[in-house]
């Protein structure tokens, strides 16, 4: 069973209100689901978002992959904060420009073999 953290639409038409719910990806999304875990309104200004930021973590760490919507959402919540912090180390070679430890640095090209890749591009280029 695939489980995802998604919004539930609520509220009167052309009055939004969403629910952040974990539910079973195949079941409709106002339909059944397994547990509520915050709320969203984005018709106040600012904008009001409630989450219990140790469930999402929970459910995140059982494996439920939230939409790209709710993941900002908790982005600005604070309630992924954590496991975003877990991984910069990742992004900190990346950032520098450094390879990765595993990977090996790759050798600059000699002249000839530039000139044969530009010519391979170009007739790619061309082809398209």
């Amino acid at each position: 069973m695939a489980v995802k953290i998604r919004l539930k639409r609520m509220g009167a038409k052309k009055k939004p209100f969403y629910r952040i719910v974990v539910a079973d990806s195949r079941s409709p999304r106002d339909g059944r689901f397994i547990e509520e875990i915050g709320w969203y309104d984005p018709l106040k200004d600012p904008s009001v978002i409630k989450v219990d930021a140790e469930k999402a973590q929970s459910w995140i760490a059982k494996g439920a992959q939230p939409t790209d919507t709710v993941k900002k959402l908790l982005a600005k919540a604070g309630a992924l904060e954590p496991i975003a912090k877990a991984a910069p180390e990742a992004t900190d070679a990346a950032e520098t420009g450094e390879a990765p430890a595993d990977e090996p640095a790759a050798a600059p090209l000699d002249p000839k073999e530039a000139e044969a890749l530009a010519e391979a591009v170009a007739t790619v280029n061309a082809l398209a």
